[in-house]
This record gives structure tokens, C-alpha cells and sequence, in this order.
């Protein structure tokens, strides 16, 4: 069991390695996969910097921030409005492929490994500050990556461009994206707060 435990996110990112080579042999667009894929595989190397330099998350947080990467590079493979999520689109009698919303949300469960450094490094003092902080920080990390989406959606421009910016026709799509990145980071909050022991 506590080889389980130590070798966990080492689990993790090989999962992640295999989907990601895997889903970049022949995607929908390549354009999109390089647009999508490249952000995440970033947070990817700098959560494994951060390992190396001795910087370590619990497995849940480990788990949580796992979510998004798994997630993510699927839709970069589909592209983001042509992933098969009929079941989940379905069930709940949306009209729109809502597999980007559900990936919105699962960003924010950043918060969790963020507000989970700040509290092992004595940044803030409590737990409410340290979650609070996390929901700040997604938030305007939502807010930052809407407006990369518009550039590059506005200089790309063609299929590739309003694939990115995955819109769907939806107006409101940036405001509602970051409305669910913010509502995924206090989700994790407010399970956060009753369980992180620090």
C-alpha cells in the first residue's frame, strides 16, 4: 500500500503520456491538437518540475489536478465540439456539446493543489484564506485563457480558429467558461476545507 501511495502520480503521469501520444498520432485537426495540448502539456512538465525540485503534492491533489489533463486532451483529439458526450448531453437535455464546460470545471480543481501549497508553506494561515486564494486564482487564470481563445481564434481564424474558441454559437460561451472554471475551484473549496489536513 505505501508504494502505492509513494508511486502514485508516477501512475498518473505515465496514464497521461500513453493518452497523450496515443491521441496525437491522427487527430481531427492538427492545428487544434497543437492548441489545445500544448497549454496542458505545459502544466503537465511544470507540475513534474516542480516534483523533481521537491515540491509535492498529496495524491488527492495529485488526482484532482489529473482530471483536466485526461480530460483535455481528448477534447484536443475531437476537438472539443465533436467529442461523443451524447450520453452526458442526453441525460441532462442540453443542445450543445457541453464536454468544454465540463472541462472548464474540472480547471478549477486547481485550486485544491494551489491552496494545499500555500497552507504546507506557510503563506496564509488558515484554510478558508488558502481556498480563497486558490478561487481567486482560477479565476483569473479563466479569465487570462478566454482571452488567448479570442486571439488566437480571431488570428487563426477558418475551421481551426472557431474550433478552439469552441463556441457553438453561444454568446455567452467566454463568460459561462469562466462561470464554470470558478464554480469547479469552489466545489473543490468546500471539500478542501473539511478534509485537507493541515
Amino acid at each position: 500500500m505505501q508504494k502505492i501511495k509513494k508511486y502514485f502520480p508516477h501512475f498518473l503521469l505515465a496514464i497521461y503520456t500513453i493518452e497523450f501520444v496515443s491521441l496525437g498520432i491522427n487527430p481531427y485537426s492538427r492545428d487544434v491538437w497543437y492548441a489545445e495540448n500544448i497549454p496542458i502539456f505545459g502544466i503537465v512538465l511544470f507540475l513534474v518540475i516542480l516534483y523533481v525540485r521537491g515540491i509535492r503534492f498529496s495524491n488527492t491533489a495529485y488526482l484532482l489536478m489529473s482530471l483536466l489533463p485526461f480530460f483535455h486532451t481528448v477534447g484536443g483529439y475531437y476537438t472539443f465540439e465533436r467529442v461523443p458526450f451524447d450520453w452526458f448531453n442526453n441525460f441532462f437535455g442540453f443542445e450543445r456539446n457541453m464536454f468544454d464546460r465540463v472541462g472548464h470545471f474540472l480547471a478549477g480543481f486547481f485550486a485544491y493543489g494551489l491552496a494545499e501549497y500555500v497552507l504546507t508553506y506557510k503563506k496564509v494561515s488558515t484554510k478558508f484564506w488558502a481556498f480563497f486564494l486558490g478561487i481567486c486564482f482560477i479565476g483569473t487564470l479563466a479569465m487570462t485563457y478566454e482571452l488567448i481563445e479570442w486571439q488566437y481564434a480571431v488570428k487563426q481564424g477558418g475551421d481551426a480558429g472557431l474550433a478552439f474558441l469552441g463556441s457553438q454559437g453561444d454568446i455567452w460561451d467566454a463568460q459561462k467558461d469562466m462561470l464554470m472554471d470558478t464554480l469547479g475551484a469552489i466545489f473543490v473549496s468546500i471539500i478542501g476545507i473539511f478534509t485537507l489536513k493541515k
